[in-house]
């Protein structure tokens, strides 16, 4: 695990000097995992997050920490708001949160915020669509997929896929 972590921090690395030249680069997860696990009938449609959700949200934290970030976005669900809690502390950057049903709205804002590194926490089936609104592949994440970490740095039309 440590191995890993520290081959994520230098891939991170290296796509951080391209700050300096002002070439946005936007960050892209999905929420952690939900308290409630999979989506069921009778499930709470807010579900806080699990214990290893709340880990996930923690490490995540630790591994954007001095990614310069600049603008945190999150849906209006819990889920995305507290998987976005820790690395908004730690970059003192108060998350906006924009509803999941006006991706055109969030692309516009990500895209107004130019020179900055822009950190979004969507859903499963939301990443796949603003990366693509970005100008960016088709991606999928599965149903029970949650370690996926996106990095799209648009003046290369680079997407780079992580597991963390």
């Amino acid at each position: 695990m440590k191995l890993f972590t520290a081959a994520s921090a230098l891939v991170l690395m290296t796509l951080i000097p391209t700050l300096a030249s002002a070439q946005k680069m936007v960050i892209l997860s999905r929420h952690a995992e939900r308290a409630d696990g999979a989506a069921t009938m009778g499930a709470s449609t807010d579900p806080e997050l699990s214990a290893a959700g709340k880990e996930r949200a923690e490490r995540l934290a630790t591994m954007l920490a001095e990614a310069n970030v600049g603008a945190i976005f999150t849906t209006e669900f819990r889920r995305t708001k507290d998987t976005a809690a820790p690395l908004a502390a730690r970059a003192k950057v108060s998350a906006e949160v924009v509803p999941a049903g006006q991706l055109a709205a969030l692309v516009d804002k990500i895209k107004a915020r130019a020179s900055d590194t822009v950190f979004v926490v969507g859903h499963s089936n939301t990443v796949p669509q603003i990366i693509k609104a970005l100008g960016g592949p088709d991606v999928t994440i599965g149903d029970n997929e949650y370690s996926n970490l996106f990095i799209w740095v648009p003046a290369t039309g680079t997407l780079t896929r992580l597991r963390y």
